[in-house]
């Protein structure tokens, strides 16, 4: 747990951070609830995406449902990018603050010779800049499932304040380019879903005691 998503514009002199000689900390005892506040996007409609806590504090797991960018044949125009942003409000005991330490997506791919998708992801707490977008791209021919980490040095974390409210958003996107493959006649895409579930998407929480 120490690798953190990374901060791009933001320096760390100008949040409220707990003292460094509070790094690191256990989890909390008390149980963590994460209300969705609100789901924006054209690949997580409305009761398409649902939030829920480990029981040990240390993660939580976004689970999509319909999250699929393609192209080719039978698709939209549109239908080569999807987003999904989503608002959080997390409900932290007292004396604790906290900052997403790690992101693990997974997913399916499916993508003709010549094409190519990319995944990518930035994180912010309301008010403060946004991280840099961290991408992750594939090539085809490709056709299995993928999975991608977000990790950065722990320097670089972003804490929420102690003492403020502070709602945490998570904007990601899926895009594929047909780039030489022919989308008259083939189709490539790439998804956080599948047709027997969910795929789940975990985000890993670091803790931190706030100064008394």
């Amino acid at each position: 747990m120490l690798t953190a998503i990374a901060a791009a514009g933001l320096a760390l002199s100008t949040l409220t951070a707990p003292a460094a000689s509070s790094w690191p900390a256990d989890p909390p005892p008390d149980k963590i609830v994460i209300d969705v506040v609100t789901v924006n996007g054209s690949g997580c409609r409305p009761g398409t995406a649902a939030v829920a806590v480990s029981s040990d504090n240390t993660s939580f797991t976004v689970t999509y449902s319909e999250f699929l960018a393609q192209v080719g044949v039978g698709a939209k125009p549109t239908d080569f990018r999807k987003n999904c942003q989503l608002n959080l409000r997390t409900h932290v005991p007292q004396g604790f603050t906290y900052a997403i330490a790690q992101a693990d997506y997974r997913g399916f791919a499916s993508l003709q010779k010549g094409a190519t998708a990319l995944e990518r992801a930035n994180y912010y707490f309301s008010g403060m800049s946004p991280t840099a977008y961290i991408s992750h791209p594939l090539k085809g021919p490709f056709a299995d499932d993928w999975q991608n980490t977000d990790k950065t040095d722990i320097a670089q974390v972003i804490w929420k304040p102690c003492g403020e409210e502070r709602n945490f958003n998570i904007n990601t996107e899926l895009r594929v380019d047909a780039g030489t493959s022919d989308p008259k006649k083939t189709t490539s895409f790439i998804t956080m879903d599948s047709t027997d579930g969910n795929i789940r998407t975990t985000y890993h929480f670091a803790w931190k005691k706030c100064p008394k």
